[in-house]
């Protein structure tokens, strides 16, 4: 009570950053305040002003992912308010938007939904950060143009804006963190000359074991990357075409927080600590990804097709490094073709298309855990926009239908998995309208039905699964989910001030959880049946940033989100892995202006709250409550200028700077075993981190 009383409270400090940008546009400058309502943004149909736009919107600008200490993209996406992340160690972590993450949230790369086998805990995100320029977080069911999946919402990665006609540019960058040691690297040349267009680069990063207060270094938090990418393209007045072809490899280990039992020291399977050299378990991981985009001009607006082909690898080393037990080969298919009217006579936009994916997964390994299966979706949607006044009003409609089939498998002369086929279909739709009250001040109120279709393994998966620790058996039976979600947000924006007010509820039908069952699988090993039950989550997002000269900031968010089963008792009431309330704070100096050639320096200085949390899912002791803690963060940054060039860019971030000992409620290491010593259970986040960034541009 007291906690939801300081919350109340704190309800004027709070706010949505204003850290937001045009699609189009990565600037490195933060945009001024009294222009946010210009900016362009992702809609129903097509770009269109974030004024105009009735679905919550969050970004990540330019500027933000390059002054970032985040090891991993999703981290750094982490901190707008309404987002989390669920971490494992540092190198993996899934998105949490509004209290719901795994394959209830689409994630959008390179113009496609990226696919990795994202249902289990432990598998990450295979994106290279250097290629996002910015970010841009949809919250809300988004049924409507990437169908089944974009239930609580979705994170698209835009690409680095392509250069101006006749510019040749290229890039060269490095970072390096105090903690982890982790090492950061990445070459970039980019161009467009007489319509062609084209973008190569390599990157790479590795980190040995990071350091956590309580626990030392921490054996099996360690991973490799590299990737590359080249874009080619021809760009006229009428066609815009685009092939992009991308390969990422990442070895992360796999911590298991294993303890001495006289000493509670964590036990490695290698001497040296700091060694950037993998540990058994490990993964590897290859993600493969071609795309082919196209726009014409044609009539009243454009024709854009978008076919993209994807493979992953995802292999696990548990006993040997030369001998993988389990090994998924993920196969998809996608493909978009959607028409786009400009603004048609009487102020109105349309957009309709088809939509769909293919895919074929395979066992490869000596192990199992879910079903070699084959998948076939398709959509059909139309959407209208209509601005009238100072009002305008959108919606739209869509249909689809998955089929998935699983394929039979003996294992030693038992019945793994047996052959069987589901149909899901679904009618989703979507309607909301925003009222432009003033230059400075807008209201938005969005209804939108979103669904799932229940993945493989929560339908089939029958085997250990390493990363739950537990066995885990799929329900045939299952149901698609269904949700019915109501928005209403509030901002203003003014020269002195920006604010921000986002309330959400979201009514889930057949909510889909993994349940104990009392039968024994496999010796030392719980046993867990995915089931079906109703699930209520309501919250908001709330803001203010404070800017009484144009140079200094005061950013304050708070984001909170309740999420329970109905009809349960108190053990199992509450969803799992439901965020903690937070409260982040920045100060921000920016003194560009005093120094001609330390143009864009700035400095800052934040805290970090996250409030306790006593809402967690009680049985079989899945999740215990976390205590409050706050980080202390310091940041700052600057471009050097020789005449009209920027010669280079500095980055100087201090996270955790007080190095305070806190276990994230949404970090699965927080599980581990109890440290006989200490009498904690599990291993601690990262304690004090400095991330040193350079970054220089080439000339021709």
């Amino acid at each position: 009570m007291k906690q939801l009383y300081f919350i109340v409270l704190s309800l004027w400090l709070c706010a949505l950053p204003a850290r937001t940008q045009s699609v189009a546009d990565t600037a490195d400058h933060y945009m001024n305040h009294v222009r946010l309502n210009e900016l362009v943004v992702t809609g129903l149909t097509g770009e269109t002003k974030l004024k105009n736009s009735t679905s919550p919107i969050s970004f990540v600008t330019a500027r933000d992912l390059k002054a970032s200490s985040a090891p991993n993209l999703i981290d750094a996406v982490a901190h707008l308010p309404g987002v989390s992340q669920i971490t494992t160690g540092s190198g993996i972590s899934k998105p949490i938007i509004r209290g719901l993450g795994y394959n209830r949230i689409v994630v959008v790369a390179d113009g496609v939904r990226q696919e990795g086998q994202q249902w289990g805990d432990e598998h990450g995100i295979e994106i290279d950060a250097h290629n996002v320029g910015s970010v841009e977080v949809i919250k809300g069911p988004t049924s409507l143009l990437y169908g089944s999946d974009a239930m609580a919402g979705v994170l698209i990665m835009h690409s680095n804006p392509i250069p101006a006609e006749g510019e040749v540019r290229g890039q060269v960058s490095t970072a390096y963190q105090s903690n982890s040691g982790l090492w950061d690297y990445s070459l970039n040349g980019a161009g467009n000359q007489h319509g062609f267009v084209w973008d190569a680069r390599y990157s790479g990063k590795m980190a040995h074991a990071y350091r956590a207060p309580h626990d030392g270094y921490v054996p099996g938090t360690q991973f490799h990357e590299q990737a590359g990418r080249l874009m080619l393209g021809h760009h006229s007045q009428s066609v815009t075409t685009h092939l992009t072809l991308s390969a990422l490899h990442l070895t992360p280990s796999i911590a298991e927080g294993e303890r001495d039992a006289t000493t509670g020291q964590l036990e490695w399977s290698t001497p040296h600590h700091t060694s950037y050299s993998k540990t058994l378990p490990f993964q590897r991981v290859k993600h493969y990804k071609a795309v082919l985009d196209n726009t014409w001009q044609l009539g009243l607006g454009s024709l854009k097709t978008t076919v993209g082909y994807q493979q992953n690898r995802r292999q696990e080393y548990e006993e040997s490094a030369h001998e993988y037990g389990l090994y998924f080969k993920l196969h998809t298919l996608t493909y978009d073709i959607r028409y786009l009217t400009d603004n048609l006579p009487g102020d109105w936009k349309v957009t309709a298309g088809l939509g769909g994916m293919w895919q074929r997964s395979c066992n490869e390994g000596e192990e199992f855990l879910i079903p070699a299966y084959r998948l076939n979706d398709v959509g059909l949607y139309a959407a209208v926009s209509k601005l009238m006044g100072n009002v305008t009003v959108n919606g739209g409609l869509r249909f689809d239908h998955r089929r998935l089939h699983s394929e039979a498998l003996m294992d030693d002369g038992d019945m793994r998995f047996n052959d069987f086929a589901r149909n899901f279909n679904a009618v989703t739709a979507g309607l909301g309208a925003v009222w432009n009250v003033s230059p400075t001040t807008n209201i938005r109120l969005n209804v939108a039905r979103g669904f799932r279709a229940p993945n493989v393994s929560e339908l089939a998966s029958n085997g250990v699964h390493e990363g739950t620790v537990r066995y885990e058996l799929g329900n045939q039976q299952l149901k698609a989910e269904y949700s019915l979600q109501a928005d209403l947000g509030v901002d203003f924006s003014s020269k002195f001030i920006s604010a921000q007010l986002a309330l959400f509820a979201n009514r889930i039908n057949h909510y889909v959880f993994a349940a104990r069952i009392p039968l024994v699988m496999e010796e030392g090993y719980l046993t867990y049946q995915y089931r079906q039950g109703e699930a209520r989550l309501i919250g908001f997002e709330a803001g203010v940033d404070l800017h009484p000269v144009t140079n200094v900031h005061f950013e304050n968010t708070l984001s909170m989100v309740n999420a329970v089963q109905l009809h349960q008792p108190r053990d199992t009431k509450y969803l799992p892995f439901t965020p903690a309330p937070r409260w982040n704070s920045t100060l921000r100096y920016d003194i560009a202006h005093k120094i001609a050639s330390l143009k864009e320096t700035y400095v800052s200085v934040g805290v970090e709250c996250n409030f306790a949390q006593h809402h967690y899912y009680r049985a079989d002791a899945t999740e215990t409550s976390t205590p409050a803690y706050a980080l202390l963060n310091l940041a700052c940054g600057t471009g050097i200028h020789h005449g009209k060039r920027k010669v280079a860019e500095v980055y100087l971030v201090a996270d955790n700077l007080l190095n305070k000992a806190y276990q994230s409620h949404l970090s699965r290491l927080k599980y581990t075993d109890v440290n006989v010593v200490t009498g904690h259970q599990g291993i601690y986040n990262p304690g004090r981190n400095i991330t040193c960034r350079l970054i220089i541009p080439l000339y021709p």
